[in-house]
């Protein structure tokens, strides 16, 4: 059965969003990226042949827009990161709840922030994703062991990063 696209489009826009942002699309640029990554997928879907999952599909559109987004933008500061809208709408959340969950995103944005770009989207993909090393190499067009050599790196300047944050030597 082939997927629709406003199915395609409802499965997986938290998805593109969380991607795009996570790795390093400024917040101004969210909506035209999330969009760009699901005019792409629109553009190309009748092509999808169903060797990966839908999910993995929409993510390497998303890891080429977010490379392009970057490239683009290498000459202007970097802003900080916004929450999805929808992420915004849990009505159960307790206000403090809500001030730590902004809090945690604003130190994730901060430690990926300190990432090499190709360390960041392995690590993205990898850690908070949570692809296989062969789906990120295939995406990436990336021997896997090369995937797996910047997840180590990754993973240490995340590990410093967050100590340096604590004030740990």
């Amino acid at each position: 059965m082939r997927a629709t696209f406003p199915a395609l489009y409802d499965d997986h826009v938290d998805l593109a969003w969380r991607v795009l942002a996570r790795l390093g699309v400024a917040a101004p640029d969210l909506e035209d990226a999330v969009q760009d990554v699901f005019i792409v997928a629109h553009r190309r879907l009748a092509q999808f042949r169903g060797d990966s999952k839908l999910s993995t599909w929409v993510t390497g559109i998303a890891v080429r827009v977010a490379h392009d987004y970057r490239r683009r933008d290498a000459r202007k500061p970097a802003e900080p990161l916004e929450p999805h809208e929808a992420a915004l709408e849990d009505r159960g959340v307790a206000p403090d709840d809500a001030v730590s969950r902004a809090q945690a995103g604003d130190l994730l944005a901060t430690l990926l922030a300190r990432l090499e770009p190709s360390q960041r989207e392995v690590f993205v993909l990898a850690e908070l994703e949570q692809l296989s090393a062969p789906e990120i190499a295939e995406l990436m067009g990336t021997p896997v062991n090369t995937v797996y050599s910047r997840l180590r790196l990754a993973r240490e300047r995340f590990n410093e990063g967050a100590a340096a944050l604590r004030g740990e030597p």
